[in-house]
């Protein structure tokens, strides 16, 4: 079911999977439901072990106008996933994962390049959804890893924008993600993915320290921290996040969300 005209809110369902209802539009991002104790593979004969219960499975879902995919990896987007989502479900991705996901069946996917956008449409609101650039490892690493995008999310109505969202994807923290502030203007909500994840050795999504440096770049209202419990591969928990951010008094309000709650995206 589509929200309010003015709703901008955010369900989180573990890991990088959230229900997002921004106004009329409904969207599932990073659709990943396996069960504690199953394990995620990452490539390369590298697999993580999930801690946590997902908060939503796919019987529970709302009909969706599309799904915001950051990269393809097991713990974003798993078995399940494929099993179950409805194949002809816009997909809004890298086109790495578009092309992975077509020869899944999946017939409806938008295969964004850096800065490219993508809409949808319902009267006369548009949800304008821009690909970020991210770095998924450092090096050789980031190479080797599936190619990964951020995503802006914009709610424009009659050609104003009313509120605009940034989503990391699993990237590393890099000074010219401020390129989104220039590009698309200052930000109501950042939800950064955090955790910490070691492969090989080497960090390749942020950590706490990493997470707040963004905070400081983007200066958003609001930050809803997700992405830093549910494997066994994260190194950095939520409180290192929390702490980094109050020691330097960044801006921004974070709130924190429980698996299977519903917070709103709009400032205070």
């Amino acid at each position: 079911m589509a929200g309010d005209e003015h709703d901008v809110t955010l369900t989180f369902g573990g890991n990088a999977t959230t229900l997002l209802r921004l106004g009329p539009f409904t969207l599932l991002t990073d659709p990943n439901f396996l069960h504690r104790g199953q394990r995620a593979y990452l490539g390369y004969g590298l697999f993580t072990k999930r801690l946590t219960e997902p908060a939503l499975q796919p019987t529970q879902l709302p009909v969706l106008d599309a799904i915001l995919l950051s990269h393809l990896h097991d713990d974003h987007w798993d078995a399940i996933a494929t099993r179950s989502l409805p194949k002809d479900t816009p997909v809004v991705t890298t086109p790495a994962a578009a092309r992975e996901l077509a020869e899944k069946g999946f017939g409806a996917t938008s295969d964004l390049t850096d800065w490219q956008t993508h809409e949808l449409t319902s009267g006369t609101t548009t949800l304008r959804i821009t690909s970020v650039p991210g770095v998924h490892g450092p090096g050789l690493l980031g190479r080797l890893l599936p190619p990964v995008m951020g995503s802006v999310l914009e709610l424009v109505d009659d050609g104003t924008v009313t509120w605009r969202g940034y989503i990391s994807g699993d990237t590393l923290y890099r000074r010219d993600i401020g390129e989104v502030l220039q590009r698309c203007g200052p930000l109501d909500v950042a939800i950064p993915h955090l955790g910490g994840t070691k492969a090989y050795g080497f960090t390749v999504t942020m950590d706490g320290r990493q997470g707040a440096d963004l905070v400081e770049l983007l200066r958003p209202a609001v930050v809803v921290p997700v992405h830093y419990d549910d494997y066994t591969a994260f190194n950095s928990p939520l409180g290192d996040f929390v702490a980094e951010v109050a020691t330097r008094r960044a801006p921004g309000e974070i709130r924190t969300v429980g698996r299977g709650q519903t917070i709103s995206l709009r400032a205070t």
